[in-house]
């Protein structure tokens, strides 16, 4: 079940509407590493885990990204609400689209369901979580660099600070089954090669916990173990060889 509440989460108040910066706002609405992409991701990720404490946190997450889209919308609106001006009419997604968010990015391109990570597994489903929230942090912090309206930055700020908890909300759950620094999850063991590391980049190395004992074995000069492959059987192929006895002949 869904309630809506009608108060927004937190505050949206806009200074000085500009319609240019409503459109690199909607990167935060329709685009990859926005608002939407998130609250869908983790409430699907929600339906697979079985730990009730992690399912739980992960539609808690959900619904406050729902909340923070709201929020991006609520300001994108108010960046577009003064349609007379002219700025508003040099921003090209608005003056074909009209003003308010739109479900695209900030280049026009229409959201997609490929920018979801979920993969019925939740120690890979956390770590996407843990990625997806660095990206939403890092858009946060360009449309910071380029605001100059002091409540739209304020209302950015508290989007930023809210990605930093939640990727520390998925890095102590993580931690809680004991894969925050395990790189192994699954039920397949690996192979005899799993702590191989090869240096197939010559020329000035560097080495460090990445590929130093004991986690890692360094081969420092590579050699190909595979032999050489097969030659391919194609019967739709130019027989060249036929062709070229016929041309000597």
């Amino acid at each position: 079940m869904f309630i809506h509440r009608k108060e927004l989460i937190q505050p949206v108040s806009v200074g000085k509407p500009d319609a240019r910066f409503g459109v690199f706002l909607l990167e935060q609405f329709g685009g990859a590493t926005g608002e939407l992409t998130a609250a869908l991701q983790y409430w699907v990720q929600s339906f697979h885990v079985e730990d009730a404490g992690i399912r739980d946190m992960l539609q808690d997450i959900a619904i406050e990204e729902f909340s923070h889209l709201e929020m991006v919308g609520k300001l994108i609106a108010q960046h577009t609400s003064k349609l007379d001006q002219t700025d508003v009419y040099d921003a090209p997604l608005f003056k074909l689209k009209g003003g308010g968010p739109h479900f695209l990015d900030s280049q026009g391109s229409c959201w997609t369901a490929s920018y979801i990570q979920e993969g019925g597994n939740v120690v890979r489903d956390l770590r996407a979580n843990i990625s997806a929230e660095a990206g939403a942090r890092q858009t946060y912090e360009a449309l910071i660099n380029a605001c100059d309206d002091e409540g739209t930055k304020k209302t950015l700020v508290h989007l930023l600070t809210r990605e930093i908890t939640h990727a520390n909300m998925f890095m102590k759950a993580l931690d809680s089954i004991g894969k925050l620094d395990d790189p192994f999850f699954g039920n397949i063991q690996p192979d005899d090669t799993v702590k191989l590391v090869f240096n197939l980049s010559q020329g000035e190395d560097a080495r460090g916990p990445w590929n130093e004992e004991p986690n890692f074995k360094y081969i420092s000069d590579p050699q190909p173990a595979g032999g050489m492959p097969a030659a391919p059987i194609n019967p739709d192929d130019e027989k060249t060889s036929k062709i070229k006895k016929k041309a000597r002949a």
